[in-house]
């Protein structure tokens, strides 16, 4: 039953279906059973944030425990936002359309820096006060988090009790089992974070003394107390065992990815010096094709779907990809399912995966060479040749293909304009490619182009780089447009949401106070460029006495203390020095882990060799 406060609004929103709960596959439960409340809060709208796979995964899991309670809770659009605020309804969970100021958990997922202001969003519409250092000590309304951003959390560490590390579908129900044993204890919230503390891949923020130098870095990160020196990430060492649900929430209206997502592997074997997640998620694990098949099967039994799409960071790099997709594709041509087969890798597409593939919609390819010059591969450690690309392209071209969509990047480490230039001079050789293909589909050929700008993220090689400039990126930008060829469609983002993803990305806990300015004069919604204010961003670094050029522009030196330099997420400091050293001064490649291990540490860490050589 939809309450009548909510109800008397729904009618003057849009799309109300996604303010009222009760899809196929949601959960309900009887909150007399239920000893811990878990709001699980995506802080964007129902259309991007149901398409998350890691809230479907742990919404399922908590809610396998009969007496806790895991519902879903979405930023309202701005039309909604501003009925909930004038008829004073408090930001509520979908299962129960209950207010989560009321829940002992308000967990949020940090996918991205530029929803940090929606967070802050959330908790004032939910009427929880968004200071960490404001709320009581009693032993109710933990707002934690957890996510790629988590990685380094310093940015948002005034507003939130504690941090999750890594992989969480057995370290929640650790924390909330701890919860639940110390509320009934009657212990207090400070109690409980000095004991939670002591999980592994747990982060209580507050329990750390962060000093500077007269300059702005980083003097030293101090533990209090008990607190661990260096908190480490939590990993599912059995991948293939680990729990995954036969059911999702399905909803009534369209969303982002409406389709089945099944996880196929975690990790990379890659190590792309740019790319955050290929390094945060390792080691690499995989699913049998068992298990993958026997999921697949039940999540297209139970909820419907017609699409189902292989999720992982490069599904190509699976071992028993070939046999896999085979038994897959057997399954999904019988059922009249349409199978999705995203990260797809150049040097590995082959003609047998092609033809694996053959009965899948052909909606299109996409591959990213990331650099358009060899040399600029090899920095970035790309592992792929214009051969590769060439090739690949020809067998899509000659397996029916005509759409091509490739991802590029500008502003990464030693590039110069003949880097820039050479994107649309790649892109116009695989356009000529396909028109000397005798028999390549009829019509033209669909090439675009997608140039997006570089951001040295944490724990990556490049971390120690400097972001490139908004005048240099308008002068690369300049630089394609000028170029530019009949056919080819490029697309790029703008300079200043970029620009802001850099700062927030690596900066360190004074930021806090940069937020809480920034959303308390507008700022929401920041990934959307309608509702993106650079200019309160700008101010609200004045307000505060500091520079977002000192976060983005800046060469780190090695010694440098770096914002998240207590958190460990397996991979040595000593690998990520090497590695950049390699890729600006000698601008040579590492092998993939299959090939050979390049010593980054996680293989140590975990106890394990993570291949056979």
């Amino acid at each position: 039953m939809i309450p009548k406060n909510i109800e008397d609004i729904l009618l003057k929103a849009e799309k109300p279906s996604q303010y009222i709960g009760g899809e196929m596959g949601s959960i309900v439960k009887d909150k007399s059973k239920v000893d811990v409340r878990f709001a699980f809060c995506f802080p964007d709208t129902y259309t991007i944030g149901m398409s998350h796979l890691g809230m479907k995964i742990l919404y399922s899991i908590t809610n396998n425990r009969d007496n806790y309670w895991c519902e879903r809770v979405f930023a309202p659009n701005v039309d909604f936002e501003n009925l909930m605020r004038e008829n004073n309804i408090p930001l509520y969970a979908l299962e129960s359309l209950d207010p989560i100021k009321d829940f002992d958990f308000i967990g949020f997922t940090l996918q991205y820096e530029l929803s940090f202001t929606n967070i802050l969003n959330m908790l004032d519409l939910a009427q929880i006060p968004i200071f960490a250092k404001d709320r009581s000590d009693k032993l109710t309304q933990l707002v934690i988090a957890g996510g790629p951003c988590v990685c380094n959390p310093e940015p948002l560490a005034d507003f939130f009790d504690l941090f999750i590390l890594g992989e969480g579908e057995e370290v929640n129900l650790e924390l909330m089992d701890l919860y639940n044993d110390m509320k009934h204890q009657g212990a207090s919230k400070s109690e409980f974070l000095n004991k939670a503390c002591q999980i592994e891949g747990i982060y209580v923020p507050s329990l750390y003394d962060v000093q500077y130098h007269s300059d702005g870095t980083i003097k030293s990160i101090t533990p209090k107390g008990n607190a661990p020196k260096t908190i480490r990430k939590r990993i599912i060492k059995d991948f293939d065992k680990v729990y995954y649900p036969d059911m999702f929430v399905v909803p009534y209206s369209d969303i982002v990815h409406n389709r089945i997502s099944v996880e196929v592997l975690r990790g990379c074997i890659r190590g792309c010096r740019f790319c955050q997640a290929g390094f945060i998620y390792r080691p690499f694990r995989e699913k049998t094709s068992d298990s993958i098949y026997s999921q697949t099967k039940a999540l297209c039994e139970n909820t419907g779907y017609e699409e189902v799409s292989l999720a992982s960071l490069s599904t190509s790099d699976h071992s028993e990809i070939e046999p896999m997709l085979h038994k897959l594709i057997e399954y999904t041509d019988d059922e009249k399912i349409n199978l999705s087969l995203p990260s797809l890798r150049v040097d590995n597409f082959t003609d047998n995966l092609l033809k694996s593939i053959s009965t899948v919609k052909k909606s299109g390819l996409t591959f990213a060479p990331e650099a358009s010059t060899q040399r600029l591969r090899d920095v970035i450690n790309k592992n792929v040749s214009e051969e590769e690309i060439m090739n690949t392209c020809r067998i899509a071209f000659e397996g029916g293909y005509s759409s091509v969509k490739l991802y590029f990047m500008m502003g990464l480490p030693t590039e110069t304009d003949d880097d820039i230039i050479g994107i649309v001079e790649l892109s116009k050789r695989i356009m000529d490619l396909y028109y000397s293909i005798s028999n390549r589909p009829k019509g033209k050929v669909q090439i675009s182009a997608s140039v997006s700008t570089f951001v040295p993220k944490p724990f990556t090689p490049f971390q120690f780089e400097p972001q490139i400039t908004r005048e240099q990126i308008q002068h690369r930008q300049s630089l394609l447009l000028d170029n530019a060829i009949k056919g080819l469609k490029i697309s790029y983002h703008s300079p200043n949401t970029s620009i802001l993803e850099g700062v927030l990305a690596r900066g360190d806990r004074r930021l806090s106070a940069v937020i809480f300015e920034a959303w308390k004069n507008g700022a929401k919604f920041d990934s959307w460029d309608e509702h993106f204010k650079f200019d309160v961003w700008k101010s609200a670094f004045e307000k505060c006495n500091l520079s977002m050029e000192f976060y983005a522009n800046r060469l780190r030196p090695y010694d440098e203390v770096l914002p998240w330099e207590h958190l460990d997420y397996l991979v040595s400091k000593d690998f990520f020095i090497r590695e950049h050293s390699k890729a600006v001064n000698q601008q040579i490649v590492t092998k993939n882990c299959r090939l050979q291990c390049a010593n980054c540490g996680v293989n140590k860490a975990v106890g394990r060799a993570c291949f056979e050589y």
